[in-house]
């Protein structure tokens, strides 16, 4: 019901039983619970428009100021607060800068003291917080506890939910950064018209989140750890195979990371060598989720996605190995020949998103 009101500007209760599929009486009964909660009114009749008979029909939509969601994330070198209304439009943000090798209740205060900042800009009360969604690096249990995460000091073992969740008297959700991203992208970003996708998390570490019929997949909390994929016999580490010396880059330097690729737009040999092996490991790693769940669109997001124009590589070595093993041959052609898409329409799908790949 809230989906259908949240789609539209105002409906009347004819149009919410057509989209719901629900009765009339059943439609009426959860509108006028919606209503006592606060979460929907009625809205006024337009009188500008000219009616040939009879009253006109009530008219009901979403309000999105009824309330305010909290997100909020936690990186290696910085912490992030976002406000935003119902209907996630952001209202303000917040960052704040933190040491790599800080312990985790620093890291923590750090956040604390940008939701604190943020909420008072906004002017916002935390008693009207509806929820709190936490994206973190690592594996996450379903209550909150970090099981396992190499990317942060003291984060492995961590109760996270419980923590946070002392200062919000609402929800605190904790979740995966790469699932959390790959939900968003779903709701808001460049995969709302899909609902089998893979999200990729482009960086030293890396990650992926998938959505299998416009569901959360995270198997038994470990689902989309691609970045182990190298302990399987793919020895060189990310950090190694964008290194333009015989030392590894640090797995955490994405200063020495971001001069790699700027090196590797001025044509500098080395520096290009460097963000092609980083690339096709890439797609070797996202080729696994790939070719084992079929999604019908791939993203790639993070922090490295767009410091190199290479992405669109990455699209067609996918479809290349993808058509492989569906025993297809892979055209050259800008558009996709018709037996393409009689595989279904991941294939241009690809291509058509590969600006977006670069964008997030």
């Amino acid at each position: 019901m809230l989906h259908a009101l949240r789609a539209t500007d105002a409906a009347t209760l004819t149009e919410i039983t057509r989209v719901t599929g629900l009765s009339r009486p059943s439609v009426e009964g959860v509108v006028e619970g919606l209503i006592e909660a606060g979460l929907v009114v009625e809205k006024p009749a337009d009188e500008s428009v000219v009616r040939r008979q009879g009253r006109p029909a009530r008219r009901f939509r979403f309000r999105a100021e009824a309330g305010h969601l909290l997100g909020l994330g936690i990186g290696s070198h910085r912490v992030a607060a976002l406000l935003a209304d119902l209907d996630g439009t952001i209202l303000g943000s917040v960052a704040k800068e933190v040491n790599e090798a800080a312990p985790a209740d620093e890291r923590l205060e750090r956040l604390r003291t940008a939701v604190a900042e943020l909420l008072r800009r906004a002017g916002v009360a935390r008693d009207s917080l509806g929820a709190v969604g936490v994206a973190s690096p690592g594996i996450v249990e379903a209550d909150g506890t970090v099981r396992l995460c190499a990317a942060l000091p003291e984060w492995t073992g961590l109760r996270l939910g419980e923590r946070l969740g002392r200062s919000f008297k609402c929800p605190v959700l904790v979740e995966n950064d790469a699932n959390a991203a790959a939900v968003a992208e779903h709701l808001k970003g460049a995969a709302t018209d899909s609902d089998d996708v893979v999200f990729a998390l482009a960086g030293l570490s890396r990650g992926a989140g998938s959505l299998i019929g416009g569901r959360l997949h995270r198997g038994y909390g470990g689902a989309g750890e691609i970045g182990a994929l190298h302990l399987l016999g793919r020895e060189a580490n990310p950090e190694t195979l964008l290194s333009t010396t015989s030392e590894p880059l640090h797995p955490l330097d994405e200063q020495a990371v971001a001069a790699v690729f700027a090196q590797a737009r001025e044509d500098d040999q080395r520096a290009r060598a460097a963000v092609d092996r980083f690339i096709q490991r890439l797609v070797h790693d996202v080729a696994a989720l790939v070719l084992a769940l079929d999604p019908e669109l791939v993203v790639i997001g993070g922090w490295a996605a767009g410091r190199t124009a290479s992405w669109g590589r990455c699209a067609a070595n996918w479809r290349a190995t993808a058509c492989a093993r569906r025993g297809l041959p892979c055209p050259s052609s800008a558009r996709p020949p018709s037996r393409w898409a009689r595989c279904g329409s991941r294939w241009t799908t690809w291509r058509r998103n590969c600006s977006r790949w670069r964008a997030r």
